[in-house]
């Protein structure tokens, strides 16, 4: 399965806003939201994306056909530690989960942001928390620690490369 990973350009925010809806959708399998009367659900402004030097957004292509995106931020979401690489959004469509593309993926962005890193997930997401145990595990031969932060959820901290 070819798998590919490219950074989005200010030109493609209206494909990532489309997959961010989807990506949203898929929250209210345990968050209650709603969406709002247009019929989408409300989004985070995408000109962080572009306009901050420190956000870097992905689209995730497989075999030839959109497949998701993820957004790296640089700082912590949770401390001040202006040091540390975090997910920030990770979304890989049903379609190819459970076939080796979120890991591919993971890995080549904790390969291309060597560091500190942290990867948060919403408390009731039970298969994101599976899904990043098991592959920052395997990156780091189980050399991370899980936190709680303070907004709760889950958290794994550790050092790529």
């Amino acid at each position: 399965m070819r798998i590919e990973l490219f950074e989005a350009r200010r030109e493609d925010e209206p494909t990532l806003a489309n997959l961010l809806q989807l990506y949203l959708h898929d929250f209210t399998d345990w968050a209650e939201w709603d969406v709002e009367a247009d019929g989408r659900y409300d989004t985070f402004d995408l000109d962080e994306c572009w306009d901050n030097p420190a956000r870097h957004p992905y689209f995730i292509v497989v075999e030839g056909h959109l497949g998701g995106f993820a957004i790296v931020d640089r700082g912590s979401a949770v401390s001040d530690d202006a040091d540390v690489w975090d997910m920030a959004e990770f979304f890989v469509m049903r379609k190819y989960r459970r076939r080796g593309v979120g890991g591919e993926i993971a890995r080549r962005l904790f390969a291309l942001y060597p560091g500190r890193w942290e990867v948060r997930q919403m408390a009731g997401n039970v298969s994101a928390q599976a899904f990043w145990r098991r592959t920052i595990a395997a990156w780091t031969d189980g050399r991370y620690d899980e936190a709680t932060p303070p907004r709760g959820g889950v958290m794994q901290r550790f050092v790529s490369g």
